[in-house]
């Protein structure tokens, strides 16, 4: 699992990281719930995002949750302890080279991973193995195929396909969400269920325009700025046209933004 994480580990992608999860919880958690007993592997825990909600959701569940990055399961840790959840226990770990025996968990949990992935089959495949038999799995990614706002511009879809681009050029794929029934079904899970969640806004919701747009999708984009210019693929000139024409989205009074994440469970 690679540590060259697209948007980086500055403070202000971990205050994107919460933002984001707060904002779509209604849309993305609704029905993410585990029984009393259970053991879940939550892979790719990062700072915690998921994590409290899991824990909060199925408090009498036992989570444990990965990740490669030790600076960010620190601050997960900081965050659940926190908020007081005793269901959740953190260890640094390679996807890939899982510390657990095989067959030792009854639910494995991935949110917003495999897009960062190079191999996201293979990972899937790692996943599988310590799922016991009838095991379920829940998958959630986006797919940034799948924006569409008002007013769009040439400099706002630039600055947009910059972000893709770049997520592409470090092994990553950030369409992947529209592979989640494919991905699942090679990797031999069966009883598959894909349900898209589309988070569509407009300035009868103001709260949300802020906080998903303006303080998450926004912070997104910009934070591949320097890999984008080191690359050739845009320009400051570009670059600034584009953000500014993207902030407007979330400021004008006509301003929409749609966007759909995709929910896979299977079962092993």
């Amino acid at each position: 699992m690679r540590e060259d994480y697209v948007h980086g580990y500055s403070e202000r992608e971990t205050r994107r990281l919460y933002d984001q999860a707060g904002s779509v919880q209604e849309f993305i958690h609704y029905d993410t719930l585990f029984p009393a007993g259970a053991s879940v592997l939550e892979a790719g825990c990062g700072v915690g995002a998921q994590t409290v909600t899991l824990a909060a959701k199925s408090p009498h569940s036992y989570i444990t949750a990965i990740d490669i990055s030790e600076n960010s399961i620190d601050k997960a840790r900081s965050l659940i302890s926190e908020k007081r959840f005793p269901n959740v226990e953190f260890y640094q770990a390679d996807i890939f080279a899982l510390p657990f025996e095989p067959e030792c968990f009854d639910h494995v949990f991935i949110c917003y991973l495999l897009e960062h992935l190079a191999e996201p089959a293979k990972a899937l495949q790692s996943l599988c193995r310590v799922l016991k038999p009838g095991g379920s799995v829940t998958m959630i990614e986006g797919d940034h195929g799948s924006c569409y706002f008002h007013p769009e511009t040439q400099a706002a879809l630039h600055v947009w396909n910059c972000l893709v681009e770049v997520q592409k050029s470090l092994g990553g794929n950030s369409l992947i969400g529209r592979q989640a029934f494919p991905l699942l079904k090679q990797t031999g899970f069966r009883d598959i269920r894909v349900s898209p969640r589309m988070v569509y806004i407009d300035q009868s919701k103001p709260a949300l325009m802020e906080s998903f747009v303006g303080k998450t999708i926004i912070p997104m984009v910009e934070g591949v700025k320097a890999r984008a210019m080191e690359t050739g693929l845009t320009d400051e000139t570009s670059w600034n046209r584009g953000i500014r024409d993207l902030y407007r989205i979330a400021e004008r009074a006509d301003g929409t933004f749609c966007y759909t994440f995709f929910k896979a469970v299977g079962v092993k």
